[in-house]
């Protein structure tokens, strides 16, 4: 049985990591990584323009949580657990198929150093093991070859390419649907 249940909020531990609940105090690094031109490159949404922006965002995240209609953890290092260095979750849950949508961003200093695969490999088993999901996707824009290497590196599988599928900024865009199921075969 599908378990979307978030309360209490599932803390989770890697070897280097600790996914947490983010809250208002993450607030400046909301900011920071959602208005960087370098994180925000290939994530086709409005940049975050202010604190307020980013209280925000993370009130949606709160509210979804509360709901049991998506969960987005804080990525922060183990020795540093207060300082938010990236998030990761599923956004989307479509429960009557068993399936969600991951999505993921990390400060870049951060980058090349394994650290969203270590998180990523953790919320899969997550996700199989603990929400009973059946499948999980991703969305990516073409052009983000690192977040397409993130996902096959991780046992995703490229199902999709939709041509001009996603309307922003004032243009069409790109985007391919990469998928893992809960048994490969």
């Amino acid at each position: 049985m599908l378990c979307t249940d978030f309360s209490p909020f599932p803390e989770i531990q890697t070897e280097r990591l600790l996914l947490r609940r983010m809250s208002f105090d993450d607030a400046e690094e909301i900011l920071y990584l959602r208005s960087n031109d370098d994180v925000m490159k290939y994530i086709d949404r409005e940049r975050t323009k202010s604190i307020e922006d980013a209280k925000l965002f993370l009130k949606k995240i709160d509210d979804s949580i509360s709901s049991n209609n998506g969960i987005m953890w804080g990525i922060t290092l183990k020795e540093e657990p207060g300082k938010l260095i990236g998030n990761i979750g599923y956004w989307r849950l479509i429960k009557e198929h068993y399936r969600a949508e991951v999505g993921y961003m990390l400060h870049p200093s951060f980058w090349n150093k394994g650290i969203m695969k270590e998180a990523l490999l953790r919320l899969i088993d997550y996700a199989f093991d603990d929400m009973n999901l059946h499948s999980i996707e991703a969305n990516i824009n073409p052009g983000n070859k690192a977040s397409a290497m993130l996902l096959e590196s991780t046992g995703f599988i490229k199902e999709a390419y939709f041509k001009e599928d996603y309307f922003f900024n004032g243009s069409f865009h790109d985007t391919i649907i990469y998928s893992r199921l809960k048994y490969q075969t």
